[in-house]
């Protein structure tokens, strides 16, 4: 087959061949096509945006594919038809259990199948295979052969059983009188603990916990880290590490917990921001002087094998963070040699830093035992699900993952979104993203590893931007987002794999599906079990009058919730302060009473809905609740209307907190992520304090059925 090529006169740019206009000709969007690069995008219904010439040039360039003249693009055209034309089986087949098993299909009759099992078991047919990642091969009558990767997964993930309600928090703001600065994974297990035995709480949702790039300062961001793989030993509770009780020099040990004191009251008392950095300084120190503390003989075969069991990923790893400490925390900046994970150089360099490889892969340890321990705590507290982990969309460009996986990343690319209604720039995300084609050639074993090390210790996984297991909006670095395009990833694949290792854990998914959805995204998500996002303010009838939806008419597969970390809270919403906030920041767009009376009218909105299914009355009648109170218990008297299979609540919403976590498009102007939780007057509210709160303890009564309106 011969693509039909444009007749109007092509410009053999540095870039890549296209019309006078800028458009792509017709071989090189046929090109795009057959990789998955998407050739145009719909930022909303009735639009259609056709991708630049340059958008497709550098997308497929970070695929290796040569589109620099028209001849390039005509020879990379054939040779990629030529490829699919001939090839037996693509790089990952995708069989559901309990289907009916079928051949991949163009295999010629007479074709033989030799399957090897996970478990090394030898089959000839794909009927009743096992679930798992198995190798299949294929040998046509002629004697050509072909494997692939087989996955095999449950049709569906099963429906999380009843109904539950539990607590969204980030950790790093939810401080104890334990802390050293910053909310910790001693806090988590106490928390989880607390909401189980006490609140009845079936899960608690913290942010991602994965590792950070160090830097002066720190991004505190948790959704740019340096791994997704390991977590950020920040997150560690010092004093519950076992050798740290046999630490010799009590003199340093005293010293460092009254420095962990002042962290603690600065934020506290002082109403200083969280300092993540000195936190890390302090807790690195106490680390230090952990590691000299032999471990016993158990505890030392629990670390052999954690070591065995994560192998060559926490060894690259703990070599980043190694050579961090000596270069830096960007491995592009990095001498030549050290920048290849493989390397004589960087095998030569582990070997010189050994000692310090060793206590990275020591602390990655002993953050997977408190994570672990955590969920172990919620599940002991009767809570159905537990921890739910949050799985960031990408990493940092610097950072050890990018570095010991480059293989499996796009050069040069950005992950981002495309203009929209609300964002006419588009977003830039800075982070690289995946190659599909590489992911599919491996049969998605990065993928697959970083699953099953966040299902360890979660009973549940958010997903952030799930919509990214269909596609991502890829940016070519020095350029603006509006120049990007969409890259497709094969979701069958994907989902089969989320399916398989969530099936094996035991552990409900959560898609955040907010914004534009592609369409279809959300019913094969929900085919396949994975449950939604949504968030009350968000839920209008946008088909329709765009009046707010009724509660009978949300979906049942989801996540409900009033608010989120990048989202007012419900308070700010309720009293218009989150208006105030964004002017005084210089971030609208339309002149203050404008917004403030789209803002009113939106909440009044609401309010009205409320008060005529009476969810605004019967609040503790008569025990001094406050209309903002009553308010926010009938927000979430409604959210218990909706059919949603879970109902989070945002843990500051329970003590009246105006700030959000998150203000995006703020990067200096405003503190995200370094608040703690506080109350209406902006006090910052201690993990003690929450669980004696007699706010917290109204708002959760409603969540339990014990305050219904009159």
């Amino acid at each position: 087959m011969t693509a039909q090529r444009s007749a109007e006169p092509l410009a053999e740019g540095p870039e890549g061949p296209e019309d006078p206009e800028g458009r792509p000709c017709d071989d090189l969007s046929r090109l795009a096509e057959l990789y998955g690069v998407a050739t145009s995008y719909q930022p909303s219904a009735d639009r259609t945006v056709t991708a630049s010439a340059t958008a497709l040039t550098l997308a497929l360039a970070a695929l290796d594919v040569d589109t620099s003249t028209p001849g390039a693009v005509r020879t990379a055209l054939a040779a990629r038809e030529r490829e699919l034309r001939e090839r037996l089986l693509p790089p990952t087949v995708v069989c559901w259990s309990g289907a009916e098993p079928e051949a991949p299909a163009g295999l010629p009759s007479g074709t033989r199948l030799h399957i090897t099992t996970e478990q090394g078991e030898i089959r000839t047919d794909t009927g009743g295979l096992p679930p798992g990642v198995h190798r299949l091969t294929a040998t046509t009558p002629d004697g050509r052969t072909a494997t692939s990767h087989l996955v095999v997964a449950p049709p569906r993930l099963p429906t999380p059983t009843g109904r539950s309600y539990g607590l969204l928090v980030q950790l790093y703001s939810l401080l104890s009188r334990r802390s050293w600065g910053m909310g910790d994974l001693g806090d988590l297990a106490e928390l989880a603990g607390w909401a189980g035995r006490v609140l009845g709480a079936g899960f608690v949702q913290v942010n991602p916990l994965h590792a950070a790039v160090p830097g002066t300062p720190t991004d505190p961001s948790p959704y740019r880290p340096s791994s997704r793989r390991f977590p950020d030993p920040v997150h560690l509770r010092v004093e519950d590490i076992p050798e740290f009780a046999y630490v010799e020099d009590r003199e340093r040990v005293r010293g460092l917990l009254e420095r962990a004191g002042r962290l603690r009251e600065a934020v506290l008392e002082k109403g200083e921001l969280i300092d993540r950095d000195a936190v890390w300084e302090a807790k690195r120190e106490a680390l230090e002087l952990v590691r000299a503390v032999p471990l016993g003989p158990g505890r030392r075969a629990a670390y052999v094998d954690f070591l065995a069991r994560e192998g060559q990923a926490l060894e690259d790893h703990a070599t980043w963070c190694a050579l961090a400490e000596v270069h830096g925390s960007d491995w592009q900046r990095w001498p030549e040699g050290l920048r290849d994970p493989r390397s004589p150089e960087t095998a030569r360099a582990r070997g010189e830093l050994m000692d310090r490889v060793d206590f990275h892969c020591r602390l990655a340890w002993l953050t997977d035992t408190q994570l672990t321990a955590a969920q172990r705590v919620a599940r002991e507290a009767g809570m159905p699900v537990g921890i739910v982990h949050d799985l960031a969309v990408g990493v940092h460009p610097g950072g050890a993952d990018a570095w010991a996986q480059q293989e499996y990343f796009a050069a040069g690319m950005s992950v981002g979104a495309p203009p929209d209604a609300f964002n006419a720039r588009g977003q830039d995300w800075g982070l690289p993203p995946w190659r599909p084609d590489r992911l599919a050639e491996s049969g998605y074993e990065p993928y697959r590893r970083l699953l099953r090390a966040l299902f360890r210790s979660a009973g549940a996984l958010r997903i952030d931007h799930v919509m990214g297991l269909f596609r991502l909006w890829w940016v070519p670095q020095g350029h603006t987002p509006t120049e990007g395009t969409y890259v497709r990833y094969d979701a069958e694949a994907m989902l089969a794999i989320l399916v398989l290792e969530a099936s094996r854990a035991g552990a409900v998914v959560i898609g955040e599906d907010l914004g534009t959805v592609e369409p279809g995204v959300r019913e094969t998500l929900r085919s396949r079990g994975v449950l939604g996002t949504s968030v009350l303010w968000f839920e209008r009838d946008w088909n329709g009058d765009g009046r707010p939806l009724p509660p009978e008419s949300w979906r049942a597969d989801c996540l409900a919730t009033a608010t989120t970390h990048d989202l007012p809270s419900t308070a700010a919403r309720l009293t218009g302060e989150h208006v105030e906030l964004r002017d005084s920041l210089g971030l609208l767009t339309r002149p203050l009473e404008q917004e403030r009376a789209e803002a009113s009218a939106d909440t009044g909105e609401w309010l009205e809905l409320l008060s005529r299914l009476g969810l605004l009355q019967g609040t503790h009648g008569g025990r001094g609740t406050s209309e903002e109170e009553a308010e926010i218990q009938a927000v979430h008297r409604f959210l218990l209307r909706t059919p949603a299979r879970m109902v989070g609540v945002w843990l500051p919403d329970g003590v009246g907190d105006r700030r959000p976590q998150n203000l995006p498009g703020t990067w200096d102007q405003y503190p995200n992520w370094r608040l703690p939780v506080a109350d209406a007057e902006g006090r910052p509210v201690t993990l003690e304090e929450l669980a004696a709160s007699p706010r917290v303890r109204a708002l959760v009564e409603v969540l339990r059925g014990g305050d219904s309106p009159a």
